[in-house]
């Protein structure tokens, strides 16, 4: 255990600008919502070409980082070898970036594109339906997991390669940054960092609380209430406490195996029991939709016709993940100590992308089977009651509807839980002053962010102004965009500068 002194300048100004945030979201919740709700429809239509260009480009670069003869290079030293075996860092780093949000999109998103579909398509109509999931294949596939990519490789190599005795994003900039990156505005892109996390664990809740909160009323005949959000916040941060104590290593690290394990378990059960042959074709038709109108989707923004989808969804969803995406690449960088740049970039696009797609595959795929033969009017009950009632329905759907229910609900716990570990360990490590490569924030750091996270999301629960925090949160990624141009630069510097000295992986199946 790092027991390495707090770095005061980063710690107190977060903790005072997510006190003195929560305080007024709280006194002006009714004021603040449309304030920032309206900053963001005007971020998503203003700026739509800079995130889909962002997104797009860093696909590109990673493509060459990966080809390219920087591919081999080793995050580590000459003797590092990988810390976790392929599963255990498959798992943490997709539990760690998708959280809840998985559970819930597959399931109600492609509903939302069969009835506001894309390209002019007439609601309800078949082209609507092919291009249902496709895009939910799109929006959680390549592209997300390429603004996930870059941070991650360049705090890798930051870390472990540069030997920047920290854990932050603007020590990732320091090639671009040099000494600015000790002073006020490295500390400044530190605490923005932070805010992001916290608006990003936010989004999880907002999505993950209600839906197992949905889940649980109807397993035990309870209506979905203020009270019950809360104990179900309460519940989850017990789980948490019990990982964050042991750390990385033993907690994380076991947790997000669980996850994985009862997620593939899940998909697999729904593939069996429902629609076997529809939802095999009706991915693989998805899938070549998706492939086949890649580049279209990705720079789609719908100038004569304005009909707000891509912003609505292609935009809010890279500006989301962009303001993420330091978060995530903080953690997946401290658990790849001895991979190379290649296999970095190559399993986080992978297997984040086959996993997202697993889920819209099987989870969206069966929501269609439902809305299509008339079995159940998912887009009905999504329009009168809410996206928590659909996901309610799909699963009463299905056989055995109470054990799968009660399933799918710790499932929901475990995927919170472990977005809470991951963000506290990040935030701690964001706040620590120094951090050895073996070593971990201090216990006492990780649990106090923790707690601090719960205290906030139950006070905001209380409020009603959990949605506001999210919303702000995408706000962040404006600046965020800056962020990806001084790391990708500070990457490219630091490549070409320590040529000579670099070391390379020769076989990318070595290691655990």
């Amino acid at each position: 255990m790092n027991n390495s002194r707090v770095e005061k300048s980063i710690f107190w100004p977060s903790l005072l600008l997510i006190v003195i945030a929560t305080l007024l979201l709280v006194i002006f919740r009714e004021t603040a919502g449309p304030v920032v709700s309206n900053m963001m429809t005007g971020i998503t239509y203003r700026l739509d070409w800079a995130f889909e260009f962002l997104t797009i480009g860093l696909f590109i670069i990673l493509l060459w980082l990966m080809v390219g003869r920087y591919g081999r290079v080793k995050l580590g030293d000459k003797h590092d070898v990988p810390e976790f075996s392929r599963f255990s860092w498959g798992g943490m780093l997709f539990t760690a970036s998708m959280g809840t949000s998985i559970m819930f999109w597959s399931i109600v998103e492609p509903i939302y594109y069969y009835t506001w579909p894309p390209f002019g398509f007439e609601a309800e109509s078949s082209a609507a339906a092919e291009y249902a999931v496709s895009y939910g294949l799109f929006h959680w596939g390549i592209s997300a997991w390429a603004l996930y990519a870059l941070p991650a490789v360049v705090m890798a190599y930051s870390f472990y390669v540069k030997k920047n005795a920290s854990l932050k994003i603007s020590a990732a900039c320091r090639g671009v940054l040099g000494k600015h990156a000790d002073g006020f505005l490295g500390k400044t892109i530190d605490v923005l960092v932070i805010w992001s996390m916290i608006g990003g664990l936010g989004t999880s809740l907002g999505l993950g609380v209600p839906m197992v909160a949905a889940v649980l009323g109807n397993l035990i005949g309870v209506e979905q209430s203020l009270w019950l959000n809360i104990a179900i916040i309460v519940i989850w941060t017990f789980i948490f406490s019990f990982s964050a104590y042991f750390g990385l290593y033993k907690g994380i690290r076991k947790l997000s195996d669980y996850n994985v394990y009862m997620a593939l378990g899940l998909a697999l059960f729904v593939i069996i029991v429902g629609p076997t042959l529809f939802l095999l074709s009706y991915f693989t038709n998805s899938l070549g939709i998706m492939l086949d109108n890649f580049w279209m989707m990705s720079l789609y923004t719908d100038p004569i016709h304005q009909s707000g989808f891509p912003q609505a969804w292609t935009v809010f969803y890279w500006a989301w993940f962009a303001a993420t995406a330091p978060f995530i690449g903080i953690f997946v960088a401290r658990i790849s100590k001895g991979r190379s740049i290649r296999e970095l970039v190559f399993n986080v696009l992978l297997w984040g992308s086959l996993g997202s797609w697993l889920y819209f595959g099987v989870f969206g795929g069966y929501a269609m089977d439902l809305q299509l033969t008339g079995q159940l009017n998912l887009a009905q009950i999504q329009a009168e009651q809410g996206d928590t009632s659909v996901i309610v329905a799909v699963l009463n759907s299905l056989p055995m509807p109470v054990v799968v229910s009660i399933f799918f609900l710790i499932l929901g716990f475990i995927f919170l839980a472990t977005s809470l570990d991951s963000a506290s360990y990040v935030i701690a490590s964001v706040a620590t002053k120094n951090l050895s490569e073996n070593g971990e924030p201090a216990r006492w750091h990780r649990l106090m962010w923790g707690i601090l996270l719960s205290t906030l999301a139950i006070s905001l629960t209380i409020a009603g102004g959990l949605s506001v925090v999210q919303t702000s949160s995408v706000l962040v990624a404006v600046p965020v965009l800056i962020l990806y141009v001084l790391m990708t630069i500070s990457l490219i510097k630091w490549l070409k500068q320590d040529e000579s000295i670099h070391v390379y992986v020769k076989n990318e199946t070595e290691g655990k």
